[in-house]
């Protein structure tokens, strides 16, 4: 089932009618963008359940913050920006809140790679990609998804995640690794 494809133009007119206060025109932004919204959430969390509640997160914010969409750039990037920093606020207060938890990453991928299991004989297909990306640890899967999927540059994602960039090439050559790994089970 796919998105209902809209011009720039009548994007445009749904966001100057959302931002004077039209709940429909805001409804039909929302309709036409979810999935897209959705997916981003699910790619960078994991966790469909976790993505649905950040996806209406980031619709919440992009309500309350519509009156700063400025038409510099497209409404989807707005939105996409928005929402990219709706997760990762969240996994950072997620973060902070688990500080007490004593973990390493280490001990998490041989448990992510142990519940990932050995794939079917179709290891190239969608689902294998999409399951592998959730078995990442977290850090490793923001980039990677960031990065790979998003195509964020390096020094941006250094930026949004508050790390240097040697630390992100080192999380997106540990992602890739542990994808293949998983792929080739």
């Amino acid at each position: 089932m796919s998105e209902p494809q809209a011009t720039g133009d009548d994007l445009s007119s749904l966001v100057t009618s959302a931002t004077r206060g039209d709940v429909q025109a805001f409804e039909q932004l929302y309709a036409r963008t979810a999935g897209r919204v959705f997916a981003i959430c699910l790619r960078m969390t994991g966790d469909r359940q976790r993505a649905r509640e950040l996806a209406h997160d980031a619709f919440v914010r992009a309500w309350e913050r519509l009156g700063t969409f400025r038409g510099d750039s497209a409404f989807e990037t707005w939105l996409h920006r928005l929402t990219v920093n709706v997760v990762l606020t969240a996994a950072r207060g997620e973060r902070r809140r688990n500080a007490r938890l004593v973990s390493s990453d280490d001990a998490d991928d041989a448990s992510s790679l142990a519940a990932f299991g050995k794939p079917g004989p179709d290891v190239a297909t969608r689902v294998d990609l999409e399951r592998a990306i959730a078995a990442l640890p977290p850090r490793a899967r923001q980039v990677f998804v960031l990065h790979d999927v998003e195509g964020f540059r390096h020094e941006e994602i250094a930026d949004r995640l508050d790390l240097r960039p040697g630390s992100v090439r080192a999380q997106l050559h540990r992602a890739r690794q542990l994808i293949m790994r998983m792929l080739s089970r």
